[in-house]
């Protein structure tokens, strides 16, 4: 019986053991025999004695694994980007039409650009027509009479002759030339002992009264310097303030006040899109595609247009280059919310070839800094989603991308989405302005300009002090 028990089990294993014969597996049992090899695989080792790479040294063994896992990472990434950026589709693209596809050019998006429904169009104008009179707000003509408040206020302030100078632009010319008399900021040239005073004290007085004592010192020691530079540059500077006081001078450009009748003719001879003096025929929409205005047959046309007539929230000036009096475009200041501090500066309309210039940029510069010395908190830069090259001029400037708007306007009855920029004046002063006034003039004023206001602000500190000091002795000796 022992024996008969003992041998009993081995029977049964036997018996259970015995191969199946492959007629009779089902289809799951012979994909798992055939992927048999591949399922017992566990572990690394497993896989390099699958190849037969066991018995290399482990350095070896881990540089292969980690180059197919390499290859493989790359041939993912590569296959997702062109997946992504639509690669395949262009090929496939090409494949039917049998002409070379490229990625489209700014003109050709906006030319791509679906157009709304017309019942959306017919409706719009109706509401226009029926709850605002087809006027949305105020107009106000750029004329030599009538500027917009906001141009007004960013004007360079200046009397019309020294008999009409106000009280108060009175006291600070005196105050700044007495400062630059105490400290010029360069050499006094031959002949004229008072040149830098003279121009230091124009231009601290002229800043008014409402900016910032820091935007007033760096202004004022920017206009000396560049009037100082020379007799010939000392006489240009003089007949600029005789003839246009009321400009804002910079480096290479100066900001005018937009006049229709002393900027649309040749605003309209650089945009138009014929060759004008050394530059070639180019398309207008290259200048107006985004815009909501233009391209314009005429002058008339574009003296009648939002170029000239503003909203009573904006400001418009003129950008002149400031070594051949020509005018590069203009720029505007809209949406201008005292209330809030805040406005929105628009994209610059200038000829293709000054697109990125040193001007476009430096004329936003006097702008951005004007406005933040007046004490605005915000200014923001709104630009079409598919405008690439208007993209690139807020980054330039240090601006945020803040983030985009879907359908937020209908710009030539098509849908726009927009991207907000924003400029903080936290940023401007930490370090934005600092950034672009070295672009512009160099590290070494920029180092210079900072010093320079710092030690006015010691100065004036000091000032402060002792005014305060004398006033308590007078009380003092009232009251004895």
């Amino acid at each position: 019986i022992e024996e008969s028990w003992h041998s009993f089990p081995s029977t049964t294993m036997a018996s259970t053991t015995t191969t199946i014969p492959s007629s009779e597996l089902t289809d799951l049992q012979k994909l798992l025999n055939a992927f048999s090899h591949i399922t017992s695989i566990t572990s690394p080792t497993d896989i390099l004695a699958a190849f037969g790479l066991l018995d290399m040294p482990a350095a070896q063994k881990y540089g292969i694994i980690f180059g197919c896992l390499t290859f493989t990472i790359t041939v993912i990434a590569v296959i997702s980007l062109l997946y992504l950026g639509g690669s395949f589709k262009r090929i496939e693209e090409q494949a039917k039409s049998g002409e070379l596809v490229t990625a489209p050019d700014s003109v050709t998006q906006r030319r791509r650009r679906p157009l709304l429904l017309e019942r959306l169009l017919e409706g719009r104008e109706w509401m226009m027509q029926t709850n605002y009179g087809g006027q949305n707000s105020t107009k106000v003509v750029a004329t030599e009479d009538e500027f917009t408040n906001l141009t007004k206020m960013l004007m360079t302030t200046a009397p019309s002759d020294k008999s009409n100078m106000s009280k108060e632009y009175e006291h600070n010319y005196i105050k700044a030339y007495k400062r630059c008399q105490d400290k010029p900021g360069g050499a006094i040239l031959g002949g004229r002992p008072n040149h830098r005073f003279e121009a230091y004290a124009r231009a601290f007085a002229g800043c008014g009264s409402h900016t910032s004592l820091n935007y007033r010192w760096s202004y004022a020691r920017m206009y000396e310097s560049m009037a100082g530079e020379s007799h010939k540059s000392d006489e240009r500077y003089e007949s600029l303030y005789k003839e246009r006081p009321h400009d804002i001078i910079g480096k290479t450009c100066r900001l005018e006040p937009l006049l229709a009748s002393r900027h649309s003719k040749e605003l309209w001879e650089i945009t138009c899109g014929n060759a004008c003096n050394e530059h070639k025929a180019y398309n207008p929409d290259e200048v107006w595609g985004f815009l909501d205005c233009g391209p314009f047959k005429n002058e008339q046309a574009l003296k009648e247009s939002d170029v000239f007539q503003l909203e009573h929230t904006a400001a418009g000036f003129a950008i002149v280059e400031f070594v051949t009096d020509r005018l590069v475009g203009v720029v505007h200041l809209s949406k201008d919310d005292p209330k809030n501090l805040s406005v929105q500066l628009d994209l610059p309309i200038v000829k293709p070839t000054s697109d990125g210039s040193i001007e476009q940029l430096e004329a936003c510069f006097l702008l951005l800094d004007r406005l933040f010395a007046y004490g605005y908190r915000r200014i923001q830069i709104c630009v079409d989603a598919l405008d690439v090259r208007g993209k690139r001029l807020p980054q330039r400037l240090g601006f945020t991308q803040e983030g985009q708007i879907p359908k937020h306007m209908i710009v030539k009855d098509a849908n726009r989405d927009s991207i907000i920029y924003g400029m903080l004046n936290s940023d401007w002063d930490k370090g934005a302005r600092s950034f672009l006034l070295k672009k512009l003039h160099g590290a070494a004023f920029e180092k210079a300009d900072a010093a320079i206001v710092a030690k006015e602000e010691a100065v004036e500190d000091q000032e402060q002090k002792l005014k305060e000091k004398k006033e308590a002795e007078a009380k003092a000796n009232t009251k004895k």
